[in-house]
């Protein structure tokens, strides 16, 4: 075993697909979560050897596989097909907007249920053997709300909150095995779901969101990308624990 393997999940939508490129370039191979179409043909052509697996996995009523369920099924994969696997990265969410008198339980059970139960199903699933072997990185994508008081998204912001504080106890608990568990945050980010959440449809909406980054742009996949990598490729070793905020400089 010469090459590095991690896991992307999921690896068909938000960072995914950029990030799968960028850790092929390092000379990863790469079991990916649902990959968009064509992604895995273009890694192989590239060198990288991957591995699909699917949400729904082999059930016969096309359920989707909880967070979990997803991330056991990674780390089979990645056993059975490379021997073992080094580094992870997860996203999901629900974006929840709304104020809060005008918010219902079930909301916040929804959110909670995808912003909390899915990452900590997930990272459990992934980090276990991690920390037996004594090596490995996780990071986990929540929000850039997290620790920012955000309003009409009190919902949003206080399950990314949870999710986020939650991970960065989990990577000081195993930080003397030697894995590293760090989350990062974004906003204002340039791909489809922020710009329908946003309500993104015409350069006058574009420039309304614009107006309120300091840096006065959206953030692109492929900075993203870039930047997640950087807690994945093994080349950076003494951070675990930390939030990294990636949002144009909106989250100071």
């Amino acid at each position: 075993m010469t090459r590095r393997v991690a896991l992307i999940a999921p690896a068909g939508s938000y960072v995914g697909p950029s990030l799968a490129r960028v850790l092929a370039s390092r000379g990863f191979d790469l079991v990916l979560a649902d990959p968009a179409t064509g992604l895995s043909e273009d890694l192989e052509a590239a060198g990288a050897r991957t591995v699909v697996v699917d949400h729904r996995g082999d059930d016969p009523d096309g359920r989707r596989a909880s967070a979990g369920e997803l991330g056991r099924r990674m780390v089979e994969a990645a056993h059975e097909h490379f021997g073992t696997y080094h580094s992870a990265f997860f996203s999901s969410g629900r974006i929840a907007l709304g104020r809060f008198v005008r918010t219902s339980i079930d909301d916040l059970r929804a959110a909670f249920r995808d912003n909390v139960e899915a990452p900590f199903e997930f990272v459990q699933a992934v980090a276990g053997p991690l920390v037996e072997r004594g090596d490995g990185q996780v990071l986990v994508a929540t929000s850039a709300t997290s620790g920012k008081p955000t309003p009409s998204a009190s919902l949003y912001a206080g399950t990314r909150s949870a999710a986020t504080v939650m991970l960065q106890s989990l990577g000081l608990e195993v930080a003397a095995t030697g894995v590293q568990v760090n989350v990062v945050g974004t906003n204002f980010m340039d791909f489809p779901e922020f710009l329908r959440g946003n309500r993104i449809e015409t350069p006058e909406d574009r420039a309304r969101v614009e107006a309120m980054v300091p840096m006065r742009r959206l953030g692109t996949m492929d900075e993203f990308a870039s930047f997640c990598a950087t807690f994945l490729d093994g080349t950076s070793r003494f951070a675990t624990g930390q939030f990294f905020p990636y949002a144009g400089g909106w989250a100071l």
